[in-house]
């Protein structure tokens, strides 16, 4: 009999399910489950990809100075210390496998981003799971759950599911607060959809106990490519580095990123028209009796009565050729996830809910 078994925690992962982009017996499909860019990439980023196909016979740059340094321009950050990985979740795996192991603790909230639990568990640490309030998170819940065995703090700011975020003096007060050997990770998978937002930059700048991660995937609209980056104190991006593959990205990736991170124009536009559709999608919804908090992001949190009136209003959407994300697995079962997808999009799943909601009363 074999006795070949996997790490401590690996079994404890689930498989992780990813949106749906196809529906049985639905041709006209419209996909809103992924919180994807509906207008996708810059025409700058799509070319700089195609001119790498001429190159894919070369390794790409290990050190990802090129990128690094467009990030550094675009963002005003220090290129030395940006990382970059196969989206923001490589970045988290990273800090999982450097800082936290057997007999760790690894806190986030109970509506955070599922990478979290499943980095944690990967490096056979003990994830450990906090309240928000009111589907926001909430401070002093995350420092009571922190012990001497806390090793890292993930929030995601805006969240992801819930849209909601907090300001820049909670996060510098939790900072400050907690115990010396925690490292505070800020998720900004999302930040570029708010107006002005840093992503936290000044808190980070101030201390030595605190990390951000970003992506390629949402605004940028490179989600298939996979890119993602991270900052934060010297000591932290040296210590990534060592565990961080010399050719983790791709040669085509990498040009794509850099060419979309300076398309500052498109990225504007793409976050004014999520701000302007998103606004108008929650109104309507909020209009057929389905309320959602204020969204930081480029979803919508729908909030139904019970479980079984969301799955329900989950199957009428599939019939209706529009695919949205059941998030029982974030604690809200109650509750789907809605995309701001283009104009056209945002209006069909609207009315497709104002259908159900007549229908179910």
């Amino acid at each position: 009999m074999t006795k070949i078994t996997p790490q401590p925690g690996i079994m404890d992962i689930a498989l992780y399910q990813s949106g749906a982009s196809h529906v049985e017996g639905v041709s006209s499909v419209v996909k809103l489950s992924s919180n994807e860019n509906p207008f996708g990439p810059s025409e700058a980023a799509k070319e700089a990809f195609r001119k790498a196909s001429f190159e894919l016979h070369r390794y790409p740059s290990s050190d990802h100075a090129p990128l690094r340094d467009a990030i550094g321009e675009v963002h005003g950050v220090d290129p030395a210390r940006v990382i970059c990985g196969a989206g923001s979740d490589e970045i988290i795996a990273f800090l999982c496998q450097a800082y936290a192991g057997p007999g760790d603790e690894v806190v986030y909230t109970e509506h955070g981003f599922a990478m979290y639990r499943i980095s944690a568990l990967a490096a056979g640490a003990t994830p450990v799971e906090v309240r928000e309030r009111d589907r926001v998170t909430d401070v002093d819940a995350i420092l009571a759950g922190c012990t001497e065995r806390t090793k890292l703090v993930f929030i995601a700011n805006p969240n992801n599911p819930t849209g909601t975020m907090i300001g820049d003096g909670e996060i510098a007060r939790l900072a400050d607060t907690l115990p010396p050997q925690v490292m505070l990770v800020l998720d900004g998978a999302y930040a570029e959809y708010v107006e002005g937002y840093d992503g936290g930059l000044k808190v980070i700048e101030a201390r030595q106990n605190v990390v951000m991660t970003r992506t390629f995937s949402k605004l940028y609209g490179l989600g298939g490519l996979r890119i993602g980056w991270g900052y934060g104190p010297q000591h932290v991006i040296d210590v990534l580095n060592r565990v961080r593959g010399p050719f983790n990205l791709s040669q085509a990736g990498l040009a794509a990123a850099e060419a979309a991170v300076r398309s500052t124009n498109w990225t504007a536009k793409c976050r004014t028209d999520n701000t302007r559709l998103r606004a108008w999608l929650a109104e309507a919804l909020a209009g057929h009796g389905v309320p959602s908090d204020t969204s930081c992001a480029n979803f919508i949190l729908a909030r139904f009565a019970n479980q079984a009136t969301a799955e329900a209003c989950d199957d009428h959407l599939k019939s209706q050729g529009l695919i949205v994300r059941r998030v029982g697995g974030y604690n809200l079962p109650h509750c789907l996830r809605i995309t701001v997808g283009d104009e056209p999009s945002c209006r069909r799943v609207a009315h497709a809910i104002g259908q159900f909601m007549g229908d179910s009363e």
